[in-house]
């Protein structure tokens, strides 16, 4: 299993699928049992009608949590049982990994025994919050492949897609109420090529897309039906060029300017004005229209106030607001949307940045900057995500080798990222209870197409997966001896995942040029861009 069950035991035998194999479940489980057919039925060719008294029986316990699973296989049929329905369908996510890597292809296979080991294993996830945050504004991925990786995160039983929708280089999300932000917003003339600070040549290559809202109700749907929650993102007040180029009006200057071709930090970032506040309102009304979940992101790292520094109505308007710190102007922002989004019944959800300030009771903070973050919010009494760079940004180089495709950052191996931790062990017990779970942290400006976002994310996300499921002792060549076998898995689906011994010759592409960085490197960066932005 990856991830690891919390127990498994072996039996003799094994459960053999055929023609008059059948399958049961109660009403309750109606969704589940329809994707499980859907999971068996292409390369099977097996009809796995429903039937009372089935061969593979779904089944409800209240007995056990929510997302905990049993599952019983014997020669003769099998069991799974869950505490709802996200525990069966993990259980049925269990049950396929007990099968052939083949039953992943979408197509009939032939000559194929498919059968399942018989055993019993009982499970349960250590976290609630198993995420990963892809990053669809630097480089849009379409629909059909957001599915796609919708998918690969229910096989790892990942429950939380933190979905970064705008960016200084593109807004990816239609709103109704301000068609400049899809019309202007999501298309960018040309985009950086390398990670080089200062004199990165450009594409030339003009880039763009977004998602209609009937786009998006189809992934929030299909997502659910997975046992995902999508966790929006609308960055602000900083990153925010797109919206600039669409509205100017809400920048400091109100000067015209483009949506960004290059990496980094931009300079332009919101106003102040109420109007400006409104705008961003009517804008999360519409996206909590789309999004069900709890929480929503609105951003809040890397805002540069150097701007606001020098602006004579910002001035103004800070001694209206009787604020006497640049920093409390980000913070009074924040609070705005913080009020605005409890008082509809949801939770605010940003980078650690947004702990500079006071946060109503109920906002979550992702810890990014190491797991400084994390302690502090946690000691504050605000729930936590910890997705520390130095361990989870599997945008992050994975060797130090040459022919590594796209070389940023540091290098993050896969036992690097297998090591995650979410808990920060100077936190007491009951601090530690605010620590939600963890995520992996997908940024794309160097992923420009699905298939540098699979070499980029797998298998680290096998790793990261078993970090925020499996609360079994870490042990990385026992996870490595079953990884092989799950990477047959992979190759079923189609993933191009980066091989233990390096890139495969497509891989080994030029043009992505990164600058080598070691962590002390990194340390500086991260406090050098801290003192910028403050």
């Amino acid at each position: 299993m990856i991830p690891r069950a919390t127990t498994q035991t072996a039996s003799d035998g094994f459960l053999v699928l055929d023609s008059v194999t059948t399958l049961e479940a109660p009403d309750e489980l109606t969704g589940v049992l329809t994707w499980f057919q859907s999971a068996l039925r292409p390369a099977t060719g097996l009809p796995f009608r429903e039937k009372a008294g089935g061969t593979i029986r779904l089944a409800l316990s209240s007995e056990m949590a929510d997302e905990a699973y049993r599952l019983v296989v014997t020669p003769t049929g099998a069991v799974v049982t869950g505490g709802g329905p996200a525990g069966v369908f993990y259980g049925c996510q269990a049950f396929l990994q007990l099968l052939p890597p083949e039953i992943h292809r979408r197509g009939l296979v032939t000559g194929v025994r498919w059968e399942a080991a018989a055993g019993t294993l009982d499970d349960a996830p250590r976290f609630g919050w198993r995420g990963v945050m892809l990053d669809v504004a630097r480089h849009f991925m379409p629909k059909h492949d957001v599915l796609r990786f919708i998918d690969l995160m229910a096989l790892h039983r990942l429950n939380t897609l933190h979905w970064h929708l705008t960016e200084d280089q593109g807004w990816r999300l239609e709103i109704k109420r301000y068609p400049r932000l899809t019309e202007v917003g999501a298309w960018r003339s040309s985009s950086q090529v390398g990670a080089e600070r200062e004199g990165a040549p450009e594409n030339g290559r003009p880039h763009g897309g977004f998602y209609t809202q009937d786009d998006v109700r189809e992934i929030v749907a299909y997502a659910a039906e997975r046992f995902i929650t999508v966790v929006p993102e609308i960055e602000t007040p900083g990153h925010v060029q797109s919206v600039l180029a669409a509205y100017p009006e809400l920048g400091v200057h109100g000067k015209p300017v483009e949506v960004w071709t290059r990496w980094g930090i931009s300079r332009d970032v919101l106003n102040l004005e109420e109007s400006t506040v409104e705008f961003f309102l009517n804008v999360f009304d519409e996206v909590m229209d789309l999004f069900p979940s709890t929480f929503i992101g609105i951003g809040g790292d890397e805002c540069p106030r150097d701007q606001w520094e020098k602006d004579p109505r910002t001035q103004e308007r800070m001694a209206e607001l009787g604020l006497t710190r640049e920093a409390d102007l980000q913070t009074w922002f924040v609070r705005r949307l913080d009020d605005h989004l409890t008082a509809a019944g949801r939770r605010v959800f940003g980078w650690d940045e947004i702990l500079e300030g006071d946060l109503a009771p109920g906002a979550t903070v992702a810890s990014w900057r190491g797991m400084a973050g994390a302690v502090s919010a946690a000691r504050r009494g605000h729930d936590v995500i910890a997705c520390p760079d130095d361990v989870v940004y599997l945008d992050y180089r994975q060797s130090e080798s040459p022919d590594e495709p796209i070389p940023v950052a540091i290098p993050l191996t896969l036992e690097d990222v297998y090591r995650f931790e979410p808990v920060p062990a100077e936190l007491s017990a009951d601090e530690a209870r605010h620590v939600l779970g963890g995520q992996a942290n997908i940024w794309t400006e160097h992923a420009d197409n699905p298939r540098a976002v699979d070499y980029l994310v797998f298998p680290r996300l096998c790793a990261v997966a078993e970090a925020l499921w499996s609360t079994q002792p870490r042990d990385f060549a026992d996870f490595s001896a079953r990884l092989e076998q799950h990477l047959e898995r992979l190759d079923a689906i189609g993933v191009e995942y980066r091989h233990a011994d390096g890139p495969r010759p497509w891989q080994k592409r030029p043009g992505v040029a990164g600058r080598p960085s070691t962590r002390q490197e990194r340390a500086e960066h991260i406090a050098a861009l801290v003192a910028n932005i403050r």
